[in-house]
């Protein structure tokens, strides 16, 4: 258990930021996998609308310090490869 006052507090606020942490991660995870199914439906508007909704989401990690940048340009990065291919 923590000692000091500002090591109580740190581990309250790791706390805190493990759960939206996890929540983050679970939501792309999600988004991932609608991406996935929609290219295998071979439906272009469906795929097009949920690999946007996955970048912008991956940015926003990325924004909030959850993933590391290089991480989030590599997915979009090959959503991009696999959603917008000619």
């Amino acid at each position: 258990m923590a000692n000091t006052k500002s090591a109580i507090k740190a581990a309250r606020k790791s706390l805190r930021n493990a759960a939206r942490n996890k929540s983050v991660k679970t939501r792309l995870k999600t988004l991932s996998k609608a991406v996935a199914a929609a290219a295998k439906a071979n439906d272009a508007e469906k795929s097009r609308a949920a690999a946007i909704a996955y970048s912008s989401a991956l940015d926003k990690a990325v924004k909030s310090n959850v993933i590391h940048r290089n991480k989030a340009a590599h997915r979009k990065s090959q959503v991009a490869k696999y959603i917008f291919k000619k």
